[in-house]
């Protein structure tokens, strides 16, 4: 297997991550929209709401960093 540049894969794995956050950020933001329209209401976000979703996204990025650890 070719050795990769230590700056050249780093600053991709970068840029790839930062790409599919914002539009995985779109996309969620896009369904909450939906589903509040869907359902007639006005968005009500609240801060439980906020601590669902922090909790939910530091458990997905302790996952994805225990993929690098792999041996």
């Amino acid at each position: 297997m070719n050795r990769i540049r230590s700056g050249d894969w780093r600053s991709r794995v970068l840029v790839a991550g930062g790409v599919l956050g914002a539009l995985a950020g779109l996309g969620a933001a896009y369904l909450y929209v939906q589903s509040a329209e869907k359902s007639g209401e006005e968005l009500n976000f609240k801060a439980g709401d906020g601590v669902k979703i922090g909790l939910l996204v530091l458990g997905l990025m302790r996952s994805v960093a225990q993929l690098g650890e792999r041996k």
